[in-house]
């Protein structure tokens, strides 16, 4: 297990670090000047070379990636040129919404998947069967900023339940429990807006694992011994089951992480995708390259998790690597 750790840990490394110059460069070819965009079109040229040399954007593309690699390794992601603050603090906001937000639509996503993919594969081609994968297949083909719309008439329009948009933060003046209830409930439909998009792909994937593992002769082994049918199904079909499931909720984890730009503007949620749309507006580049680094290092580290995951699941995998 050490070797096979030691070794995705130094694909870890080498990958972040092939990304930092690969967003570095795209970055750096992009036309237009971020002083100019801040001091205006009619700018005076002696004020935006001023502007440009306070902002260091003089000096040489490789010693400004050296520094901005150096400043990462020091937790110091330098100071916003449009908000004149950390980019850290910018950042470490949003993330405040971003993350939780990730994070429910993930559990929801993934208790809906399991539970709708491993019935549907026990009633295999009866009507239980093909009526979910029905519903599955229109949730796979509506947008989740359509579904999101829908939500908002039906809850907050309509119904008025929860609010249409929104996210006044995480205030615990009035107690732990009151605080997190009120940063929760909105983050409800947006959650739900997320979630059931993408639990309609990961069922689909869960069905077609499960129903591959019940195929093989362990599961009639498991059943001849006398085991049930659920017994069977989630104590030993599924675990065999997981590890394409758990390449696909690694692979949607990632892009809740990194995709929820869309549903943010519907709700009004200030994330870390309104924060990158907006810089990129702005000209802010320092935030833009540091957001999608982040982005980048959490959909490489999501992937890391999933190959550890993969040795604690099925031991060949580890074997397979010494």
């Amino acid at each position: 297990m050490s070797y096979f750790l030691v070794k995705r840990c130094l694909t870890l490394l080498v990958t972040l670090a092939a990304t930092s110059m690969i967003v570095f460069a795209v970055l750096e070819v992009l036309p237009g000047n971020a002083a100019q965009v801040l001091m205006g079109a009619d700018a005076d040229p002696a004020a935006v070379a001023a502007k440009t040399l306070e902002l260091g954007l003089d000096q040489p593309a490789l010693q400004r990636y050296g520094q901005w690699v150096a400043g990462l390794a020091r937790g110091d992601m330098g100071l916003s040129y449009v908000y004149g603050t950390s980019v850290s603090e910018l950042i470490g906001e949003r993330l405040q919404l971003t993350v939780p937000l990730a994070v429910l639509a993930m559990l929801l996503t993934t208790l809906l998947a399991l539970a709708v993919g491993v019935y549907a594969a026990s009633q295999h081609n009866r009507i239980g069967d093909t009526g979910l994968m029905a519903i599955a297949q229109l949730g796979i083909a509506v947008p989740n900023f359509w579904f999101a719309i829908l939500l908002i008439l039906l809850f907050s329009v309509k119904l008025g339940w929860l609010a249409a948009g929104g996210f006044d933060g995480w205030y615990f003046d009035d107690g732990l429990w009151a605080g997190l209830w009120e940063g929760l409930k909105a983050l409800i439909l947006p959650t739900l807006a997320l979630a059931v998009v993408q639990a309609a792909i990961l069922a689909r994937f869960a069905r077609s694992a499960v129903l591959e593992v019940l195929r093989e002769d362990f599961v009639r082994t498991a059943r001849a011994k006398g085991l049930s049918r659920r017994a069977t199904l989630w104590g030993h079909v599924l675990r065999n089951a997981m590890i394409p499931v758990i390449t696909v909720m690694g692979l949607q984890f990632a892009e809740l992480l990194a995709g929820t730009i869309v549903v943010e503007s519907v709700f009004y949620l200030p994330g870390l995708g309104r924060l990158i749309f907006q810089s990129i507006a702005n000209r802010d580049l320092i935030v833009v390259r540091n957001c999608v680094m982040l982005l980048a290092a959490m959909v490489v580290i999501v992937n890391f998790v999933v190959d550890v995951l993969y040795a604690l699941i099925d031991p060949r995998v580890k074997a397979s690597e010494v």
